[in-house]
């Protein structure tokens, strides 16, 4: 495994590095893998240990190992601080670009539902069956209606739409908004997307929560951003965590999900949120606010306020319908204060983004349809009943906090062995599709179990599955 064809025009540790680059891409090589210790490595590849030295260097250097005294050198298993922006690697521009980074795992799922969809039992997908989505009819509108419908656009979405969702938040949050603080996007990731290129610059440093699913999108990469951990606990991100990281790395931007967290689905308590708003305007560092699961909520107790409600100017919050009317809807919104609206619009504009009045309209007549609050009200009763069918099925000595509202329940597996993400390969041989810690930032033996797609008739199996994995985890 370990050899090299030695050739005159490239320098040695060049293709020592292009070589693990290979068998990384390749799948040789995964993410915790531990490699040969320097000396042995050297002997293998038949070169001199100070050109190994200064190959490990450079892939140290760029986040592709790690290396720790004691514990030796492996690939990297996260992505936590690792700057993409310095430079281009032209050699894998097409097969490895920023927007195509896959993990191994999420290719072994995703292989596994195609060769065998009927066997598998999807406790992964993030997103709402189509028995879930709201049965509620579309207008009737003609092609000479749509194009009317032009003139009540401008650059930051469709006018009626806009007041629609300015009076929902205001309904919902109590927050008073501006019609030229309101930009309709495409989807919650396209406003995600236009903050990063467009707020920040290449380089910059970022905190997001951990765990987090702000770890498994590639557009902070993309944009050549650091990303830092930020610690939480059960009542949301450590503000003293995140003081050591702006003193630290100079955090630019904080991004969260306080409300029915991704995976957690834990919801930062009202003192931490003021603190949090507080400490953030103290070091002029703006929240990123994402939200969409508040309109998920099994209690009838009044939720926590909004970020934004705590500190209008600082915040960019952002909603979605994709939670609540399925992920083809592709319609999200961004609150923040109008020179910004107007510079994330702008740039849209410029990049060709623009934004079809097609689902701009038919979102407005959804939300302002007399079955709309029906469906939510039904959509969180099946929900919380699909909870409760899973904590169900859930075998005793598992650790979880019961989720309020969302889509995920966040388990804790039998931690009296050493994890890799590896590990978890025993759920795939079960057919079992679960989303692991390691795919969120942190090295936990700990899974996102989505009940979304849980029902009755695949409940039974999946808890003998279940059963099976834990029984052999305790066995080894």
């Amino acid at each position: 495994m370990w050899k090299i064809t030695k050739t005159e025009s490239i320098p040695i540790y060049q293709q020592i590095i292009a070589l693990m680059e290979d068998y990384i891409e390749v799948g040789k090589l995964l993410p915790g893998d531990r490699i040969p210790a320097e000396r042995e490595l050297a002997t293998m590849l038949n070169v001199n240990r100070s050109t190994l030295s200064k190959a490990l260097d450079e892939l140290s250097a760029r986040g592709i190992i790690t290396r720790k005294q004691g514990s030796g050198t492996r690939i990297s298993e996260d992505k936590w601080g690792v700057f993409t922006g310095q430079k281009t690697n032209w050699r894998h521009y097409v097969s490895q670009g920023s927007f195509l980074q896959a993990t191994p795992y999420m290719d072994k799922m995703k292989q596994l539902l195609h060769e065998s969809p009927d066997g598998v039992i999807d406790l992964a997908s993030g997103e709402l069956p189509v028995q879930l989505i709201p049965k509620i009819s579309t207008p009737a509108l003609s092609w000479q209606t749509f194009l009317a419908e032009e003139g009540s656009e401008d650059i930051a979405g469709y006018q009626p739409l806009k007041e629609t969702i300015r009076d929902m938040i205001a309904r919902n949050h109590d927050v008073q908004t501006n019609l030229d603080q309101i930009f309709i996007t495409s989807g919650a990731q396209q406003a995600l997307f236009l903050i990063t290129q467009c707020l920040l610059t290449s380089g910059d440093a970022i905190a997001i929560e951990s765990p987090s699913y702000f770890y498994a999108l590639s557009i902070f990469q993309s944009a050549g951003l650091r990303i830092y951990a930020l610690p939480m606990d059960e009542n949301g991100v450590k503000l003293d965590e995140l003081e050591q990281l702006y003193r630290k790395h100079r955090i630019k931007m904080v991004f969260v999900n306080p409300t029915f967290q991704n995976p957690t689905s834990l919801t930062m308590g009202i003192k931490r949120r003021e603190a949090l708003v507080k400490l953030c305007a103290k070091i002029q560092v703006p929240i990123v606010e994402d939200d969409p699961y508040s309109m998920l909520s099994f209690t009838d107790y009044s939720m926590p306020p909004l970020l934004k409600k705590l500190d209008p100017d600082n915040v960019l919050y952002i909603g979605s319908l994709s939670k609540i009317m399925g992920s083809t809807t592709r319609i999200g919104w961004l609150l923040g204060p109008a020179a910004v609206v107007t510079r994330l619009a702008e740039a849209r504009k410029e990049m060709d983004f623009g934004l079809s009045i097609f689902p701009q309209v038919l979102a407005n007549h959804v939300l302002n349809d007399a079955d709309f609050e029906y469906h939510i009200s039904w959509l969180r009763q099946t929900l919380q009943k699909q909870r409760d069918l899973l904590i169900a099925c859930l075998p005793e000595g598992l650790k979880y906090h019961v989720p309020q509202g969302g889509f995920h329940l966040w388990c804790q597996l039998p931690s009296d062995k050493n994890w890799t993400s590896r590990s978890f390969d025993i759920f795939l041989e079960h057919k079992l599709l679960v989303m692991p810690a390691f795919l969120f930032g942190i090295k936990e033996p700990a899974i996102r179990l989505t009940f979304t797609r849980l029902n009755e008739e695949d409940s039974s199996e999946f808890r003998w599955r279940l059963r099976d994995i834990i029984m052999k985890l305790n066995a080894e």
